[in-house]
């Protein structure tokens, strides 16, 4: 983090120490999804997929009938399938390993797929990106490039002149780091090249200071000071009715610089929106939902995760999960919302010391649970 984030790029080579492992064995390690497993998920509704064809440029958005997608053989295509991280362990999985870089920045996981030549062309990321090769192999270029002018007339943002300056064929295993603003193109080696791409959000100020602004005009609805009538007891006659009164600007300054922010107040509403789902983000509640006491019981002997589409942000007071506040009142249980915020699930032991401590229907855990924001596993 130190040396290279949002700095300058870094190629690992055997970053999953696996694939190397097993090539020593005389084994071969393939990608833990399938070409027809993400053909699967680009068919549903909740998940953003879209494919790329070259050769002419092309783009279609999801969701894709399996049948209509190319053959892995087929040259230059590409088909990307966004949030990966949501609906399959392994990319859950490979998602965690970069929890050491705060949640409120983690975005998801996007795979692509594609044939040989398949590509998206040269272009520029707004974000961090960290590229993972699963299966077969990818040729990146890069360039730190100042000309960002892109191609006319094109459905993807594809840059007019790119000037590589470094060239790699990553294998699987390898990964590929790239800061923001680093001009890079990836074009398939072979038939179902895979490549991982672990993303970033970058919030822009404006949104962030426009929520925050928001918000806090529902707080100064309840304010007894802000609700009072303005009142000029000592405006004089004047020449000019057409002026802004000097009295009246005096006063609504006043109390614009009387409203006041603490780093609590921004640090709750950046929790609270940063860890809102996207718009196509469902959640499925258990088929067979528990009664309260019966969750209480479950949860002594199974193991109560978050569910892999949601996101937990705190600060040191307050926890929010899915954009909701779930610990407003809930002091005793602090520690555990802690727990599961950083280790993405409770144990046996956590289990039972929640169960003595959730005692209505409408405690946060219960509801998050009926919600399908977290979810019972087995052990």
């Amino acid at each position: 983090m130190k040396e290279y984030w949002q700095k300058k790029p870094l190629l690992v080579r055997g970053a999953i120490p696996a694939f190397k492992l097993a090539k020593l064995s005389g084994k071969n390690l393939g990608s833990p999804l399938s070409m027809t497993e993400l053909a699967e998920l680009s068919s549903r509704q909740s998940v953003e997929s879209r494919l790329v064809q070259s050769k002419p440029w092309s783009l279609q958005h999801g969701p894709f009938k399996a049948k209509n997608l190319p053959r892995l053989t087929d040259p230059n295509w590409t088909l990307l399938v966004q949030g990966v991280n949501g609906h399959h362990p392994a990319a859950k999985t490979v998602m965690s390993w970069f929890r050491f870089i705060p949640e409120a920045r983690l975005d998801d996981l996007m795979i692509s797929i594609a044939g040989p030549g398949g590509g998206v062309g040269p272009h520029l990321d707004s974000y961090d990106v960290f590229l993972i090769q699963m299966a077969g192999h990818r040729n990146w270029r890069i360039s730190t490039q100042k000309d960002h002018s892109l191609q006319e007339g094109l459905p993807l943002k594809i840059l007019k002149k790119f000037k590589p300056t470094q060239n790699w064929v990553l294998e699987p295993g390898d990964m590929l780091y790239l800061p923001p603003n680093i001009a890079h193109d990836g074009i398939a080696v072979d038939a179902g090249c895979q490549t991982w791409s672990v993303g970033f959000q970058v919030p822009n100020y404006k949104d962030l200071i426009t929520e925050i602004l928001w918000r806090t005009t529902e707080v100064l609805e309840s304010d007894p000071q802000l609700n009072q009538l303005y009142a000029d007891p000592e405006q004089r006659a004047i020449k000019d009715p057409s002026l802004m009164p000097e009295q009246l600007v005096q006063a609504v300054h006043k109390k614009l610089n009387g409203i006041r922010w603490s780093k609590s107040d921004i640090s709750c509403t950046l929790a609270s929106l940063l860890s809102e789902p996207k718009p196509q983000t469902y959640f499925t509640p258990p088929e067979s939902l528990l009664d309260l006491e019966s969750f209480k019981q479950a949860i002594k002997v199974q193991e109560l995760q978050l569910s892999p589409l949601s996101k937990i942000l705190r600060d040191e007071e307050f926890c929010y999960l899915n954009g909701e506040s779930v610990s407003d009142n809930n002091e005793d249980d602090w520690d555990l919302w802690v727990k599961i915020s950083i280790n993405q699930s409770l144990t046996k032991n956590e289990g039972q010391k929640l169960t003595q401590l959730i005692d209505d229907i409408e405690n946060p855990w219960f509801e998050a649970y009926k919600a399908g924001w977290l979810t019972l596993e087995r052990l």
